[in-house]
C-alpha cells in the first residue's frame, strides 16, 4: 500500500483558520494562514476545485504573506448565483474579496481557471495586483477535445458522484496516476454532493461552450497590456495545453518569467509541493 495522503496531515501544526466572509453579499469560503499585517496573496484554483488544491502551500507562503485560498465564486463551499459564470463574474468576485479582506492591492496566483481569472484581473483593475503568477492558466486557447473531456469527466462526477467518478476527475490532473489521492476525492465528493451542485456545475462548466469561451479568451492585447511583473508557470505533463503554450503565454506577457516543473499535471502545487513552493517564492518575493 502506498503512503496514505491526508489534507489534514498537510496542515497539521499550521497555524490557519478556515471561515467565510461577506463579498458583495456572496458568502465566500477561505483558508487563511500568515500574519494579516503581512502583504496578501490570493490562490484561486481551477475549474470546478476548490481552496484544499493549496493546503501544501500555505505553511511555506504564510512565513511572507497574508495568505488566503478561496473557494472562488459558485465552487466548493461559497454561494452559488445560480447563473452561467464567465470570466468578468469572477474577476468581480476577485476584486470584492480584496476589498473584503482591506487590501488595496495583492499578489494573485491562479491554476488553471483561477490563472483565467487572475489574468483578466490584471488587465481590468492593474492597480490592484501586485504580482501575477499563471499556473497551467487557462484562457489562452480553445481546443476542443480538451473542453470536451472537462465537461464529460466533471459533470459525471458531479450527476453521480462515486468514489469511482470523483477520483477519475481527480486524477486527470495529476502526472502520478498510481497514486489513489483518497482524502482529496473524498473532500471534493462531499462538495459535490451538495443539494444544487449539478446545476452550479453547468453553471461552471459555461465556458467550456465554444460560444462563451470564445468571447472571454484572452489575446495578445489583453496579455500585453499586463503590467504587474509576471511568472507563467508550466510542466511536463499538463493535460490541458503543452509546454509551447504556455512559452507562448508567457511571450506575450512584458517581461514575464517562464518555469517548467518536471513530472507533473495541472496541480504542480500539489504534486511537487517543494519545488513550486521555491520558485513561486522566489519570484512573488522579488527574484
Amino acid at each position: 500500500m502506498s503512503e496514505y495522503e491526508s489534507i489534514w496531515s498537510d496542515l497539521q501544526g499550521v497555524p490557519f483558520s478556515q471561515g467565510y466572509l461577506d463579498v458583495g453579499g456572496v458568502r465566500t469560503r477561505y483558508l487563511h494562514a500568515g500574519d494579516k499585517g503581512k502583504p496578501a496573496l490570493v490562490l484561486l484554483h481551477g475549474s470546478g476545485g476548490h481552496a484544499e488544491a493549496y493546503v501544501r502551500n500555505l505553511e511555506a507562503h504564510a512565513e511572507h504573506f497574508s495568505t488566503w485560498s478561496i473557494d472562488m465564486l459558485g465552487h466548493g463551499y461559497t454561494e452559488r448565483p445560480g447563473h452561467p459564470l464567465e470570466i468578468e463574474h469572477y474577476v468581480a468576485h476577485l476584486i470584492g474579496f480584496l476589498d473584503a479582506i482591506g487590501v488595496p492591492g495583492a499578489a494573485i496566483s491562479g491554476e488553471s481557471l483561477g490563472g483565467w481569472v487572475a489574468a483578466r484581473a490584471a488587465v481590468d483593475h492593474p492597480g490592484r495586483i501586485n504580482r501575477l503568477v499563471l499556473n497551467t492558466a487557462g484562457g489562452s486557447q480553445a481546443d476542443p477535445e480538451v473542453m470536451k473531456r472537462i465537461v464529460t469527466l466533471s459533470m459525471a462526477a458531479v450527476s453521480d458522484p462515486t468514489w469511482e467518478t470523483v477520483q477519475a476527475r481527480i486524477k486527470w490532473l495529476m502526472a502520478d496516476k498510481s497514486k489513489d489521492y483518497d482524502d482529496l476525492v473524498a473532500s471534493r465528493q462531499r462538495i459535490y454532493r451538495q443539494p444544487g451542485f449539478v446545476a452550479a456545475m453547468r453553471d461552471i462548466m459555461a465556458l467550456q461552450d465554444p460560444e462563451i469561451r470564445q468571447r472571454n479568451l484572452l489575446g495578445p492585447k489583453e496579455y500585453g497590456s499586463i503590467t504587474a511583473p509576471t511568472l507563467v508557470l508550466w510542466t511536463s505533463h499538463d493535460p490541458t495545453a503543452d509546454v509551447a503554450e504556455g512559452r507562448r503565454i508567457a511571450s506575450m506577457i512584458p517581461g514575464a518569467r517562464f518555469e517548467v516543473l518536471p513530472d507533473c499535471g495541472h496541480w504542480p502545487q500539489y504534486e511537487d509541493a517543494k519545488t513550486f513552493d521555491a520558485v513561486h517564492l522566489d519570484f512573488l518575493l522579488g527574484g
